[in-house]
């Protein structure tokens, strides 16, 4: 089991969901995209391995923030390893530092992934492995584009080092352990998260009111109510004549029936809780819990 953490947009669910060959953590070009740790399952050769897909390591701001800070410290302390991805600047950043002083307190075997390679010259990495060396011994420093597959075979063969012998954990051919009404929520607020990029605040949540297949037709029925901090987000989403909501929905169901591979009837609602992210009963009705 590898933990793979980092500051938030330094591409974790990205590597992840290649790793895995699915689409088990949404991805959006907005920082605290993963609120809660997500387990990445796949095989690779004889070996079930296991990722920890964590929320990016930030300074909190609100319970919610806490919250994803303790996930990311939590799931480190119980695994075989830890990957750290970092960006392919030469420059350790307040996270990464903290990061690195955690997993060295810690004592376990750390991996260090300097990400988006495609985005730099190749020999513009050495001097970020050079620097990343000296702050610490990493037990091993891959660079890789978690974008476009590079340097992917040989992050496998670094983390089949860290395997251990054991029962398997997980059924074959299964990819996560998040439930389906977990799956389509997060779905539905990725596309929240792309559609309204710029204009909305990290404040929503979704909650899944209804997840049923109908007998006669296999039609799955979803309700999906879409939370947000402030009446003006509420207008936001709901878009002028409801079209920005309609495209959100549009978006989502397309994804939630490649998910499930079947034909899918969305409702969406929006409803405003007022800083819900400090809330501790709110919080748990949305599953970021302990």
């Amino acid at each position: 089991m590898i933990a793979i953490v980092g500051r938030p947009n330094a591409g974790k669910s990205t590597l992840v969901n290649i790793l895995t060959g699915d689409k088990v953590a949404i991805v959006t070009p907005k920082p605290q995209t993963t609120r809660n740790r997500i387990y990445g399952v796949f095989t690779h050769g004889e070996t079930q391995m296991i990722l920890l897909d964590t929320p990016g390591f930030h300074r909190a701001r609100t319970r919610l923030g806490d919250y994803m800070v303790g996930v990311v410290k939590e799931s480190v302390a119980d695994v075989d390893a830890a990957a750290l991805v970092v960006e392919p600047i030469d420059n350790i950043g307040t996270p990464e530092e903290l990061l690195i002083e955690h997993i060295g307190g810690l004592g376990v075997p750390a991996v260090l992934v300097i990400n988006k390679i495609d985005t730099i010259r190749v020999d513009n990495t050495l001097p970020i492995i050079e620097r990343y060396s000296q702050r610490y011994k990493f037990d091993a420093i891959v660079p890789v584009s978690a974008r476009n597959g590079d340097g992917i075979p040989e992050l496998l063969e670094v983390f089949g080092r860290f395997a251990k012998e054991g029962p398997q954990l997980f059924p074959d051919g299964m990819t996560t352990d998040q439930p389906e009404k977990q799956i389509i929520a997060e779905i539905i607020r990725e596309k929240l998260l792309i559609c309204l990029e710029r204009e909305l605040p990290h404040g929503t949540a979704v909650e899944i009111t209804r997840f049923s297949e109908r007998e006669d037709d296999e039609i799955i029925d979803v309700d999906a109510t879409i939370y947000c901090e402030k009446a003006s987000h509420k207008g936001m989403i709901i878009g002028k004549h409801g079209l920005m909501l309609k495209k959100i929905g549009h978006m989502a169901r397309e994804d939630i029936e490649r998910f499930m591979g079947a034909k899918v009837f969305l409702q969406t609602w929006v409803k405003v809780k007022e800083n819900w992210r400090d809330s501790r009963t709110m919080m748990k009705n949305f599953g970021y819990t302990k």
